[in-house]
């Protein structure tokens, strides 16, 4: 046996936290109650089938099996150190953040706060050892030396059970578990990195860098506190406590005192020398992508914000909700005897992905149910058929209608809340949340299931099949472009979580030719054959059809997602859900192009990369300034000005405020812009809506040009970060200022401690007033998410109405392996709400934003930008 092949074998056990309280049937033991927190390790994964895993139960050392979506996954090298923490909800909280890894890498001598007695009480201690106490455990605890007054206090010398692990004077060790240290200053291991915290403040989210981090002179029962330097002049506090210098603050305005559960933290990961030295031609995209991020972007907990204003009615109040089997759903899941708002706490997952549900008619995560499977719900058992699977307002997972095989005193007849979603006789027809199906117990289960993956090559595809386009096929814009995309079976068909591909694809290349470049970027056939056929299938396959037909078929994008999988050894490309700059960077990585972006930092290298990331430390309120017309349309009713409002921020406001707070300036214009939008999942947005600019300018985001002072209109040679908040100079916008007003500006005693930084101007001298022209970007597509499906608007023409709407995935053909049927449907009315400006946006009724003006406001993922005369030169 070959040592590669052992080593497989042996890899560590994966472990899990159970994320929901639930109950589980075993043959031997009956029912098991298992609890939210709960840490397990997987166990012979070649038993493991499905959406299900055989795991250990740590805790009470049950062996169950549970569905995947109720497991947590947790770093191999973390599940020890998890193992001998009891707060099951302190898990979650260690888990969740990313600290734990950072206690795990701390070596020798890290000074630190150790708890003792009393739950609040810290003392002083330094690290001595990390490991296991017992020879077989995997159970991972920190041994500490206690310092200062908490001497005599321990329970060792440094051994444990006649184990020497460290020595030390008697009663000055003690071994605790995890969650019974804090940091108490920085370890060697951080000096490389800033750790950086954000917190609300007046219903706004500001950030800034730690400073101090303990416990206060004299007020230890008070807990920890945390000194922060802040991004934006809004504190008040010097750096001091009662005199004691705690850490150094330049100005009282960029420092605040704050307990630490008042913040939430992130580590910003700084882009360091071997990185910035990587080949221009094939920058670890990862590694760009933290880099180019603002700070506020890196990994961290949002903290939690009022809630959003309601985009559509409020609901009624609903009763809490009630922890259930996921193995025998109880009537409170059902729709007919409660309105269904409320279901089990979904997996953790990251912000950018937390959307827990499948997509419509996808049939992995159910199961493989699908409309016209034979199913079974509550026990006793229903019986019946699924005749239609979808969405319902207000619900926030797939939901099936079921027909059932008798008659049901609460049934319907097909319709649900005054809908009608399929037909059946009176009383038979049961809407049920899709993971509360089970198939029907009193049928075999097919045992040969049908692979979805492969089904794409089947003849029973070929009624569905799209043809090859050798020859250059530019896209059509206007009428001719309604008229070849608009209907059903248009655009590209999904199949097994393609949404993410479907929808990116149709928003790059169905109406705009500003990516074309990457279809005929020089081939590296020679030295890797799979890129030359990716580039051949995108071209071929793929586009030319799209653009000459309006249709492309299921096989063909999985034919791409097969090379995808197979050039970055992830198995999750042909049948899971991915994000569409995941896809966008391994398809560009493939294809082995040029990257779309090179932006330069003041303290950093320019660096590359394919996509940016807007996430703004904060932003102005909306400018109150006039606004151009409407377009002649049907009006949008509009609330008053006193009246409360939408939260509203546009692409504008967002990229110019992202670039400002993080001193980034694009090295050159860009042809194409792709930017995604500042977004935590589902339940927690930092706006209301988000007004796609149809023109963005980005004239003073470009490095070494002319720029105009704001005030003057002569050439600026300053720039000021703080005079951006500024509410009496033109809030909202960029302020830059020739040396005259830059002196004018910041002799006012407000302006007296801004710190504006010095611009680069090329070329000669320059006096008097600049004319220059503007460089904007054109806004050509808008893709979107709502609960883990994306869909797509694209601008097919020059009138404000040329607006397309796509979804890979709007219908299903055909029942247990039917086939999902795109559409693509005009949607004029958008160009209504995009031509507003954003004071008029806020004050919208949420309540009269109807689909798919909601869907493209509030659910905006990435906005696609253009410049068609700087595409011609790529």
């Amino acid at each position: 046996m070959s040592g590669a092949h052992e080593n497989r074998k042996r890899r560590p056990p994966k472990y899990f936290l159970i994320t929901t309280d639930m109950k589980v049937h075993d043959q031997l033991e009956g029912t098991i109650r298992l609890h939210r927190g709960y840490l397990c390790q997987e166990q012979d994964s070649a038993k493991s089938r499905g959406d299900s895993l055989w795991v250990k139960v740590l805790d009470n050392g049950s062996m169950v099996k549970i569905e995947r979506k109720f497991l947590l996954d947790v770093p191999v090298d973390l599940g020890g150190i998890l193992e001998p923490v009891t707060d099951r909800e302190a898990r979650m909280r260690l888990i969740s953040k990313y600290h734990l890894q950072h206690l795990a890498s701390l070596t020798e001598g890290a000074p630190l706060w150790v708890q003792i007695g009393q739950q609040d009480e810290l003392a002083e201690a330094e690290l001595q050892y990390v490991g296991p106490l017992s020879g077989g455990s995997s159970a991972v605890f920190f041994g500490v030396q206690l310092k200062g007054s908490a001497v005599g206090r321990g329970t060792s010398n440094g051994s444990y059970k006649g184990h020497q692990f460290f020595l030390c004077p008697e009663a000055s060790a003690l071994f605790v578990p995890v969650n019974h240290i804090r940091l108490r200053s920085w370890s060697p291991q951080v000096q490389n990195q800033i750790q950086r915290v954000c917190f609300p403040l007046e219903d706004v989210v500001h950030g800034g860098e730690v400073r101090f981090c303990g416990l206060l002179p004299g007020r230890s029962s008070s807990g920890m506190y945390v000194g922060i330097l802040l991004d934006a002049p809004i504190g008040n506090w010097d750096g001091s406590y009662k005199g004691e210098k705690l850490c150094h603050i330049p100005s009282p305005l960029y420092g605040i005192l704050l307990p630490v559960t008042k913040v939430s933290s992130g580590m910003t990961t700084i882009l360091t020398s071997n990185i910035s030295k990587s080949s221009p031609s094939s920058p670890p995209a990862s590694a760009l992508k933290v880099a180019l991020m603002p700070p506020s972007k890196q990994p961290l907990k949002p903290p939690p914000l009022p809630p959003p204003k309601p985009v559509l009615k409020p609901l009624p109040p609903v009763p809490p909700p009630k922890l259930h089997s996921p193995v025998s759903p109880t009537e409170a899941d059902q729709f007919p005897y409660t309105n269904g708002m409320y279901s089990p706490p979904s997996p953790l997952r990251s912000p950018d992905n937390g959307e827990a549900s499948t997509e419509n008619g996808e049939p992995e995560l159910e199961g493989d149910l699908e409309v016209g499977s034979m199913v079974e719900v509550n026990d006793p058992p229903l019986f019946g058929v699924i005749r239609w699977i979808g969405r319902i307002n207000g619900i926030t997972e797939p939901v099936a209608g079921i027909e059932l095989d008798q008659e049901l005193s609460a049934g319907t007849d097909g319709s649900y809340l005054g809908e009608r979603h399929f037909r059946c006789p009176a009383n038979k027809g049961l809407f049920v949340k899709l993971r509360n199906c089970r198939r029907d117990s009193r049928f075999p289960a097919p045992e040969t299931p049908v692979n979805q993956v492969e089904r794409c090559n089947s003849i029973a595809f070929a009624e569905w099949g799209s043809e090859r386009v050798e020859d250059h096929t530019p896209p059509v814009d206007g009428d001719e472009a309604r008229d070849l995309y608009q209907g059903w079976k248009r655009g590209i068909q999904g199949h097994l979580n393609s949404c993410y591909l479907d929808a990116t694809l149709f928003s790059l290349f169905s109406c705009c030719s500003s990516a074309d470049w990457v279809l005929f970027w020089p081939s590296h056939s020679e030295t890797d054959p799979n890129s030359g056929q990716a580039q051949d299938l995108l071209r071929c396959e793929i586009v030319n059809p799209l653009r000459r037909y309006g249709y492309v078929c299921a096989s063909k994008t999985m034919a791409l997602r097969r090379l995808l999988e197979a050039a970055n050894s992830d198995t999750g490309f042909t049948n899971q859900e991915k994000d569409p700059e995941e896809f966008l960077n391994k398809l560009f990585q493939l294809l082995q192009v040029e990257p779309l972006l090179k932006i330069r930092s003041m303290t950093q290298q320019p660096q590359e990369c394919h996509l940016y990331q807007l996430f703004p430390p904060s932003l102005p309120p909306s400018p109150s300034s006039p606004s151009p017309a409407s377009p002649p349309l049907s009006p949008i009713a509009l609330f008053s000005p006193s009246s409360n409002r939408m939260r509203v921020a546009s692409v504008q406001a967002l990229l110019e405020s992202s670039f400002l707070h993080s001193g980034l300036k694009f090295v050159e214009a860009p042809s194409c812009l792709l930017l995604l939008m500042p977004r935590f999942g589902k339940d927690f947005k930092m706006f209301d809506a988000i007004l796609p600019t149809l023109s963005l300018d980005i004239t003073d985001l470009v490095d070494d040009t002319l720029r105009q002072c704001s005030i003057c209109q002569a050439v600026a040679e300053w720039e000021c970060i703080q005079c951006y908040e500024d509410l009496d100079i033109t809030p909202g916008q960029l302020k830059q200022y020739c040396q005259t007003c830059n002196t004018q500006v910041h002799s006012h005693k407000k302006r007296v401690s801004h710190s504006p930084v010095q611009v680069g101007v090329p070329g000669l001298t320059w006096t008097g007033p600049l004319h220059c022209t503007r460089q904007r970007m054109s806004l050509f597509a808008v893709t979107c998410i709502e609960t883990s499906h994306y869909v797509s608007f694209v601008k097919h023409g020059p009138l404000h109405t040329d607006w397309l709407f796509f979804d890979s995935m709007a219908d299903r053909e055909g029942g247990e392996n039917g086939f999902n049927v795109p559409r693509v449907k005009a949607c004029p009315e958008v160009g209504r709400y995009l031509s507003l400006s954003e004071e008029e946006l806020s004050r919208v009724d949420p309540a009269s934003l109807r689909e798919p003006a909601r869907r493209l406001l509030c659910d905006s993922y990435m906005c696609l930008y253009h410049s068609p005369e700087l595409s011609l030169y790529k």
